[in-house]
């Protein structure tokens, strides 16, 4: 694993990787071999880059000034991984709560902010949104993103909050999608996945085919089909995931590019057990309600125009229509929580969402001198119809709980300069961003209205140099906010924005031409941070808190086979203000360890991850004993082990067949997390050893 820029919210889409591959809001590359002689001339040319985080470039790689992750196609591939959240245990200060095992809903945080539905993480696909509501509901209720889709996933930890807001403070996760290749080629894989301890199967069947059809038009199509079950009872899931992606070059100054998706997804949720179901079988489910249906319609149209070498103008639009529903039992009937998992369920409730979003965003580049300019706007509008519906099973009678309908406009602009001197070796880029978001409320049962009205001016700096040769030095301060969220509205409790400082201060040093380390200091100062009490039901303002920490890491490339990559995170937390300052947050881990070897000696490639996470507390009050229901009590520490070994077989001169065997979990860790959303009370087991067994032809 490097850790190295790529590009986030360009208007071009990907990183290409493909000698060949257009890029969009990147510097020109070549479209086919007619052109070469008129392309190579411009890649000659220094060409301004839209994205001041810049092109994903070896030498770009040494000079970014934050803390920062790629995880590429080969490791993804090649990993063991479960799904994209598996993928990402072995990134610095991540952590994940696997709930499903199918990546259907993901839990992932930064930096010990709270991982459920990853509601502290700004998600971006080919740097477009992914949050199902922005701005109004920033969680990942809704996550159209499947593994094979994926050619590389960024991960920036800090120094982006100007340039990519709002709901930042853990950072910025890019999943870019696969390449339109310079010319045609198809890939058809088949992954099957069988749990040890309930012989559950789950398949993953994908196919792609795309290329450039004339010397101005790409176009590519992704099916991701995926179905079964995961290691739990009540688990069966069905996914489907298709993505059309185009580029066009009108002429050398001006692209367009462009994509639908259509994602659909059905699942049967396990949710939490209680203690005592948990010892006795970890795989059952005492949640029969529980279940999960969505679908979602993408599109995405941007537009690069670049008159000079020194401006470009990009303008990116995006819109999508939702429609997402959870089912869960309650019990209404014996007094004690609703969600207790050895409760009986009285009652079954539904609450189904319709998100209807669009957004533009224009944006300039301009470069003079010593200074590069970017200024840019951006305008979101979300419609949000947020129902709750409930059945008594006595009865059959089902009625309306809430109907409440939002609407929700932010505007934001942003303006940063990038000053170099010392013959470029030093660049401080200031900016300021200010977000403006109105949401209205309406109670369509009683008739009441609300709003809450947020403006916000959001500062920030970061500082690289290139001290010497060998070690860069990087400093960034900014600021980022989260506005009120949905769900927090529509329940008592002291909510607030949320707005915090992050800090950073680190370098990387290339202690040989194969040993390469980086250290971050990080500080995160929240100054109204929210949390769910699941005990009561309601969203608490926790006030002040901190986050601090370092993040090592290292890499050594022992040989041309052999590779190795080590890193360790060190969190401290605190709660600064109300009833239980003094104490940890929730889910802070304070030691997390990643360990990777990878062996490649073509045709046989074997990979081996180790990711070992410390003891937590899961709630405010950081209750050491379990309470008897298991909505709250420590977390203990696990150690995952994801090993595979692959084998390439060339069935012809541009044809390849990869063939795979994994085993996920490879020590059987027994691992669980506290309940959250429809289930919030018991524990969440985490999935089991599972062995899988790949097949991927590239042709």
């Amino acid at each position: 694993m490097r850790t190295i820029p790529s590009p986030l919210t360009t208007l071009a889409s990907h990183s290409r990787k493909t000698a060949g591959v257009a890029f969009i809001g990147l510097t020109s590359a070549l479209i086919n071999t007619g052109a070469l002689a008129q392309e190579s001339a411009e890649l000659d040319t220094v060409v301004i880059e839209g994205d001041w985080l810049g092109n994903p470039t070896e030498e770009v790689v040494k000079t970014y000034p934050g803390s920062r992750t790629v995880i590429e196609d080969e490791q993804l591939q090649d990993s063991g991984a479960l799904n994209i959240e598996d993928a990402l245990r072995s990134v610095p200060s991540v952590q994940v709560l696997d709930e499903t095992g199918t990546g259907v809903l993901p839990n992932i945080s930064l930096r010990g902010l709270n991982p459920l539905r990853s509601e502290r993480l700004m998600m971006l696909l080919d740097g477009y949104p992914l949050a199902i509501g922005p701005y109004s509901n920033v969680s990942s209720s809704l996550f159209p993103v499947t593994m094979q889709n994926i050619d590389t996933i960024d991960v920036v930890r800090g120094g982006a909050a100007v340039h990519y807001g709002p709901n930042n403070v853990g950072g910025v996760v890019n999943f870019m999608s696969k390449p339109i290749p310079s010319e045609v080629e198809q890939t058809i894989s088949e992954r099957i996945t069988v749990a040890e301890e309930t012989g559950h199967v789950f398949h993953d069947t994908y196919y792609r085919v795309g290329g450039f059809v004339n010397d101005k038009l790409g176009l590519q199509f992704q099916a991701n089909v995926q179905g079964g079950e995961g290691f739990r009872e009540h688990s069966d899931t069905d996914v489907r995931n298709f993505q059309l992606d185009a580029e066009y070059w009108l002429n050398d100054r001006n692209t367009l590019n462009g994509s639908v998706q259509y994602y659909d997804v059905d699942a049967e949720l396990p949710g939490a057990l209680s203690p005592q179901a948990y010892e006795r079988d970890r795989t059952q489910s005492q949640r029969p309600y529980d279940a999960y249906d969505a679908d979602m319609v993408r599109g995405t149209l941007g537009w690069t125009f670049r008159p000079t070498n020194d401006v470009e103008f990009t303008w990116r639009n995006f819109a999508h229509k939702a429609d997402r529903t959870f089912f869960f039992g309650q019990d209404l009937v014996s007094g004690g929580h609703w969600a207790d998992p050895e409760a009986e369920s009285s009652h079954v409730a539904d609450s189904p969402r319709l998100f209807t979003v669009w957004g533009t965003e224009p944006r300039l580049t301009v470069r003079k001198g010593i200074h590069t300019l970017t200024v840019g706007t951006r305008y979101v509008n979300e419609a949000v119809d947020f129902d709750v519906n409930r059945e008594e099973l006595a009865s059959g009678e089902y009625n309306p709980v809430r109907r409440w309908d939002l609407n929700t406009d932010a505007i934001a602009f942003y303006a940063s300069d990038t000053i170099s001197l010392l013959n470029n070796r030093l660049e401080i880029t200031p900016g300021l961003r200010y977000e403006d978001v109105r949401m209205d409320f309406t109670d369509t049962l009683n008739g009441s209205t609300s709003s809450n009205d947020t403006s916000e001016l959001l500062p920030g700096l970061t500082v690289g140099l290139q001290a010497t040769e060998n070690l860069f030095l990087f400093a960034d301060a900014q600021k980022s906010l989260v506005p009120v969220q949905i769900a927090q509205a529509t329940r008592e409790g002291d909510v607030a924005n949320e707005t915090a400082w992050i800090y950073e201060l680190g370098g990387r040093l290339d202690v040989t031409p194969t040993i390469n380390t980086s250290a971050t200091l990080f500080r995160i100062d929240y100054e109204d941070q929210i949390q769910f009490d699941k005990a009561n039901d309601r969203f608490v303002n926790l006030g002040e808190t901190r986050h601090t920490g370092i993040e090592l890491g290292l890499d050594w490339q022992a040989t041309e086979q052999l590779a190795f990559a080590l890193n360790y995170t060190h969190l401290d937390t605190e709660q600064l203000s109300g009833d239980y300052a003094g104490n940890d947050l929730p889910n802070a881990p304070r030691h997390q360890v990643g360990a990777q070897v990878r062996y490649d000696a073509n045709p046989w490639a074997a990979n081996l991850s180790v990711d070992r996470v410390s003891s937590s507390y899961s709630d405010a009050a950081n209750t050491d004993n379990e309470t008897a229901n298991g909505d709250a009590g420590e977390l203990p520490g696990y150690t995952f082990v994801n090993a595979r070994i692959g084998y390439d077989v060339r069935v012809g001169p541009d044809t390849n067949l990869n063939i795979g065997l994994a085993v996920n979990n490879l020590l059987d860790a027994d691992a669980y997390f506290r309940g959250s959303d429809v289930s919030p009370v018991g524990r969440i087991p985490m999935p089991g050893r599972a062995y899988m067994l790949e097949a991927r032809l590239d042709f």
